[in-house]
């Protein structure tokens, strides 16, 4: 059987020195998404987006492994774009936040292999957020990013260094971006890690 380890493959997206913040150009990449609103900590609708990249994920990965494929690969983080309509509020509404959920897919996984997966996980759980997650394809481009060690409740100052590098080079663009490599249910919090990544447009020289 042939294993394939997309941790080793994409090391420079998923991970970065905790020290510097690096620029990246991120390239077009396959993901299982769903789209949602709220505070993660209390949103019911973060919580079933969980469960369905959860279980189509896992569905497709042991589908491969038996299938005539075989291949074995290990499911990839879950990651999440992050933004709200009015950005200057951004951190005093968490209800208001707007979220895109995904987990990176491997680049030979194709839409119907998607949809035999959906149709098993909806036969055996039919989980309430089964009619919002879709396949697509996301291309971020130039990015700056950085890890981050510790709650989520710290990443203030990383997220202002990443802005600040963008800064003295171009300017922020598309959506923040954040990898969540660590369980957080085993972990201690100082030592969860998280990827912070924006994208940026740089200055024309």
């Amino acid at each position: 059987m042939d294993k394939m380890d997309l941790y080793k493959e994409f090391k420079h997206l998923y991970q970065p020195s905790a020290k510097e913040v690096a620029m990246v150009n991120v390239p077009p990449l396959n993901f299982l998404m769903v789209d949602g609103m709220g505070d993660p900590n209390h949103s019911r609708a973060y919580m079933d987006a969980m469960e369905i990249l959860y279980s189509v994920s896992y569905t497709l990965k042991f589908m491969i492994k038996k299938g005539s494929e075989a291949i074995d690969y290990r499911v990839m983080p879950l990651e999440g774009l992050w933004w709200a309509d009015d950005m200057t509020k951004f951190m005093e509404n968490r209800d208001a936040w707007k979220w895109t959920m995904m987990i990176m897919q491997p680049d030979f996984i194709t839409v119907e292999m998607v949809d035999v997966a959906i149709g098993e996980v909806r036969k055996k759980k039919n989980p309430p957020a089964i009619g919002k997650i879709r396949f697509e394809n996301y291309h971020e481009r130039w990015s700056a990013q950085i890890m981050h060690i510790g709650p989520f409740s710290e990443e203030g100052p990383t997220i202002e260094k990443v802005h600040q590098f963008i800064a003295d080079r171009g300017r922020l663009t598309g959506k923040h971006h954040e990898i969540y490599l660590s369980d957080i249910r085993r972990v201690d919090p100082a030592r969860w890690k998280t990827v912070i990544r924006q994208p940026m447009e740089l200055n024309q020289v």
